[in-house]
């Protein structure tokens, strides 16, 4: 099929949005291609039907496990295969997932970044038909952007291995360096294509406000805007506070961050997907693949660190095309603490040196081992028992990420999966030993299709249902049934994990790229400037000045954000004061007038344009005004 054919049977639509066909029909004819569209732009089509109308595999390389795992649902929904590797799977499941991708019948192959390196991976890469590499949140392998991430280098060793498999890049949000840096770093081929969307939202209006009582203007913003809200907050702190302030004003609201279970984040994130809870109070780590078309405002409550996280972030609301709001709140300290933060972002090597030690010594990793073994983590646990700042050793491990020596993944979470062990006929003589497990064995062979041939991912309390065992019940059978070697059973977790990228080293050869290190504080310090240029431009147009720092020069004045209407109120024509003097002078004609009278009957217009026009009428003796405040015609 051609790809309009593809995009009207696995998504019912008729056309394609604007680039999307540009951007296909780039990679077909086996281009490289950096395509910037904004948040809900329609990127993953974009390498989903390339994909589809050729033969052999798409590998998809995405930093996000949530994102991976709500794209295979939506794909699983169309009846299209599709596969999934990421950090804390076993080595059986990687196994089996890699010959399925390399011998079956799959189109899709998504890989977080870190799985690329694996000697297991370049094992099986020569029996992957690749067609595509798509990069997902390609500003990730830039370490001048605003989410560096090491691991998306290696992917530049991949493009070695494919030399003829053409490269799509996606990024919602780059600035002109960063996507010369994307291109350079992909090794892109000459003649790369690179296509941007406007980054123009003629219905969101962007608004800022510096409020002493932020409680009351996020009421007074809520009151006013009816629908769906999100309220983005820095700390999780704040989500909860802010959540109990809503409700205690009877607006339906609830809190969402990392540190939740994954089962209570996937709750309240349906409920407000439902619109059973209107206002989703929240941490960035709300939001990544969610779409929901019809979010009405999204309110910064506290001011986030970079443009690049507000656009996408404001950019939730209005997707559905119907008028919306982005509203960033502030203070003055606030801006303070913003030029505090590269101290705290950027600890001194010192520091990250004493947090790297502390940390080995926290997980019990002995000198020249531990590379690629991960360990479940608690952050608070590690800084108390350590007695260290906990906002220092936070980012000092965000520095050893940066550097290659360890990942840190906040919010992992990794579901139930089991795998059959032993052959059929030791199976069928164990059932007929043990007809105690009859029903949980069939119920699993039944329930998860090639299950006997491969780990698969199992829910507890559906077999339970299935099976009419209780939940405990199931739960203890499956791990009798692992201790008598009949399956491999790996209950879910939900913990913060951290994976050692390289074996401990020992204190004294411990070294970071203490260049490298100063640079990305530097580009920190330049894209802190950016966001508080924002907050303090009261003249320009708010979506003219994002379109611009991110390389979109044709932008207009959007005409509806807080300057572009202020700009309009304080803009008087001659036709203004034409109109408004006749109105003013037939109004005092009839009676001389006080300004609380007079005011409501010319509310047609701003009161600034109405000042101005009395100031002009009073200069040129037209009008006098009494001592009293009363206005009349001059004789």
């Amino acid at each position: 099929m051609d790809s309009s054919n593809i995009l009207k049977k696995y998504w019912g639509y008729d056309c394609f949005r604007p680039l999307q066909q540009e951007i296909i029909e780039a990679v077909l004819n086996n281009n490289d291609v950096l395509a910037l569209m904004p948040t809900g732009g329609g990127k993953s089509i974009c390498f989903q039907v390339p994909a589809l109308a050729q033969d052999g595999i798409c590998l998809v390389v995405s930093p996000l496990i949530a994102l991976i795992k709500d794209q295979l649902e939506n794909l699983k929904k169309k009846g299209i295969p599709a596969l999934a590797i990421y950090s804390g799977m076993s080595f059986l499941e990687i196994k089996k997932t890699l010959q399925n991708a390399a011998y079956g019948n799959y189109k899709f192959l998504y890989v977080s970044p870190e799985r690329l390196q694996t000697n297991l991976f370049k094992e099986y890469l020569p029996a992957l038909h690749i067609n595509l590499i798509a990069v997902d949140e390609a500003h990730c392998i830039s370490q001048w952007g605003y989410d560096f991430r090491p691991s998306y280098l290696q992917i530049a060793d991949l493009r070695q291995q494919l030399p003829k498999t053409p490269v799509l890049a996606l990024t919602a949000s780059a600035t002109p360096a960063v996507q010369q840096d994307i291109g350079s770093r992909l090794l892109f081929k000459p003649g790369a294509a690179v296509f941007q969307q406007s980054f123009e939202r003629p219905n969101l209006s962007y608004s800022v406000f510096s409020v002493a009582a932020k409680q009351n203007k996020l009421l007074e913003i809520l009151t006013n805007v009816k629908g769906s809200s999100i309220v983005y907050c820095r700390s999780r702190k704040h989500t909860k506070e802010v959540a109990e302030l809503l409700l205690a004003h009877n607006i339906a609201a609830n809190y969402y961050h990392a540190g939740l279970s994954s089962d209570e984040r996937n709750i309240r994130q349906q409920s407000w997907v439902l619109n059973k809870t209107r206002v989703m109070c929240c941490t960035n780590a709300f939001g990544m693949g969610i779409d929901k078309p019809d979010v009405r405002v999204v309110v910064h409550y506290d001011v986030p660190d970079c443009l690049e996280n507000y656009y996408q972030e404001a950019g939730r609301a209005g997707r559905d095309g119907k008028k919306a709001y982005a509203v960033l709140l502030y203070t003055s300290r606030e801006i303070q603490q913003l030029e505090e933060q590269a101290n705290n972002r950027y600890p001194e090597a010192g520091t990250v040196k004493q947090v790297y030690v502390a940390l080995m010594n926290y997980l019990q990793v002995a000198a020249g081992a531990g590379e690629n073994c991960s360990y479940d983590f608690d952050l608070a646990g590690f800084t108390q028992s350590f007695k260290l700042n906990l906002v220092e050793a936070m980012y000092a491990i965000k520095t050893l990420e940066q550097e290659e020596i360890v990942t840190y993944n906040e919010s992992f979470f990794k579901p139930s999966v089991v795998a059959f062990t032993c052959g059929r006929q030791s199976l069928e003589a164990f059932e007929k030993d043990h007809p105690s497990f009859s029903a949980i064995i069939k119920g699993m062979l039944r329930s998860y299709e090639g299950i006997f041939d491969f780990p698969v991912t199992i829910s507890e309390s559906r077999l339970a249902q299935l099976t009419g065992l209780n939940a405990s019940t199931v739960l203890a059978q499956l791990q009798q049934l692992t201790r008598l070697g009949i399956i491999e059973y790996q209950p879910q977790k939900d913990k913060p994990q951290i994976t050692l990228l390289l074996n401990r080293m020992y204190a004294d050869s411990f070294r970071i790229n203490l260049t490298n290190h100063l640079q990305r504080k530097a580009h920190y310090i330049s894209r802190l400037s950016a966001i508080k240029a924002y907050i303090n431009d009261t003249s320009n147009c708010r979506g003219k000045i994002i379109g611009n720092y991110f390389g979109d020069d044709d932008i207009s004045n959007c005409g509806i954000c807080d300057t572009c209407i202020q700009q309009k109120n304080t803009h008087i024509t001659a036709s203004d004061v034409e109109e408004i003097s006749t109105a003013i002078i037939t109004i005092i004609t009839k009676e001389p007038i006080g300004t609380p009278a007079l005011l409501p009957r010319l509310k047609k217009w701003p009161q600034q344009k109405i000042w101005e026009v009395i100031n002009y009428l009073q200069a040129e003796e037209k009008i006098t005004i009494s001592s009293t405040g009363i206005f009349s015609i001059k004789h």
